[in-house]
């Protein structure tokens, strides 16, 4: 499977076992991005990426796309000349499989911030889309933080429109919070009523009772 970015040399391949350490480079640089700490630091033990890694390669619900510069386009990389630039892990979202309106996912989208603006991201959506009539998808969903403003914008323009919003929590805050709910120490807020526009009242008139 391979696609190529209408503006650049780039190339789009499904990733190897041995692709390992790209992708590890390629996922730190977003996360530090993203100013998430302590996920992928350097102490992350390699042969348990590993593993995890071979299992995603081998799971028929996801494909993991790099993006490249092979050969004599690539300023550094492997013993080809090939150098990754950006990535994308795509799945089938589980639900729609079960509704039988399948919709594939995009779990994480990444371009190396020194090759941005040069068709990257294009041709990682472009496999995406082959990935999606491979698999009878009628829509790519792409997930982007709130302060990503760049990727929402790319986004955006490549006709994605807002879904949803999706929040993040630590095991640890979440069962502190869990905790202190059964205790009765938190107050579960109700929902808020819309804010409706109020009748006006006239003076001297009696209120009509509903009905």
């Amino acid at each position: 499977m391979s696609g190529t970015g209408s503006r650049s040399r780039v190339v789009t391949r499904t990733a190897r076992a041995a692709d390992l350490p790209a992708v590890l480079a390629l996922v730190r640089q977003h996360r530090a991005d993203a100013h998430v700490e302590d996920v992928l630091t350097g102490h992350t033990p390699l042969n348990a990426a590993a593993s995890g890694f071979r299992r995603l390669l081998e799971d028929a619900g996801h494909r993991v796309v790099l993006a490249v510069l092979p050969g004599p386009y690539a300023a550094a990389g492997g013993a080809d000349g090939e150098i990754a630039v950006g990535l994308a892990v795509l799945g089938l979202d589980p639900l729609s499989l079960v509704l039988d309106n399948p919709q594939v996912t995009v779990d994480t989208f990444v371009v190396h911030r020194d090759h941005r603006r040069r068709g990257v991201g294009t041709a990682l959506l472009v496999a995406a889309t082959a990935y999606a009539q491979e698999n009878g998808a009628a829509h790519v969903v792409a997930a982007a933080g709130g302060h990503e403003a760049e990727r929402q914008r790319f986004f955006a323009r490549m006709g994605f429109a807002p879904l949803t919003t999706r929040r993040i929590v630590t095991v640890e805050s979440l069962t502190r919070a869990l905790a202190a709910w059964q205790r009765g120490g938190v107050t579960v807020p109700l929902p808020r009523r819309a804010q409706g526009r109020r009748r006006p009242v006239l003076r001297g008139m009696p209120m009509a009772a509903e009905g």
